[in-house]
């Protein structure tokens, strides 16, 4: 019996029913909180994003947006996420990202690099949030927090 249901989230003894493989995420982007404050970056992040969890620790990642320079990123990467708890009846896990991105001006002249990535995911039913810490590379990507939503499509 569930008991407080909202959209995409659900709480109580039935949202915690297994899960099924392969799932599909979408998101328009993420939102940047940086650390740095006071140097202008762009916060809002716009762009479109999938993640596919091919098993509840092993997720692939692709997208584009236009990162905090302005500039134009794609990325792609991978998810190991061994962590997971479940609050609430939601899923949550956390683990670490290893993405290739470009489009950062400052840093191989906007050229590919590989980053890894703290994360957490926090899912319920059909509505995600993804969590992750950006690493400051000094005079090349500015630190941040990022949040981005993200929707079940399969």
């Amino acid at each position: 019996m569930v008991l407080i249901t909202v959209p995409g989230f659900a709480w109580g003894a039935d949202a915690a029913t297994a899960p099924t493989w392969p799932q599909v995420w979408i998101n328009p982007g993420l939102y940047s909180y940086h650390f740095d404050r006071n140097k202008g970056y762009r916060d809002n992040n716009i762009g479109i994003g999938a993640e596919v969890a091919v098993r509840n620790d092993h997720v692939l990642l692709a997208g584009s947006f236009i990162n905090s320079d302005g500039a134009r990123t794609h990325y792609g990467g991978y998810e190991w996420r061994p962590l997971h708890w479940q609050p609430a009846g939601l899923n949550v896990s956390a683990g670490i990202i290893v993405s290739a991105f470009d489009g950062y001006p400052r840093y191989h002249n906007g050229g590919w690099f590989v980053a890894p990535i703290p994360a957490l995911a926090i899912e319920g039913r059909r509505v995600g949030l993804n969590v992750a810490i950006i690493p400051t590379l000094p005079d090349r990507v500015s630190g941040a927090i990022s949040f981005q939503l993200k929707v079940r499509v399969w």
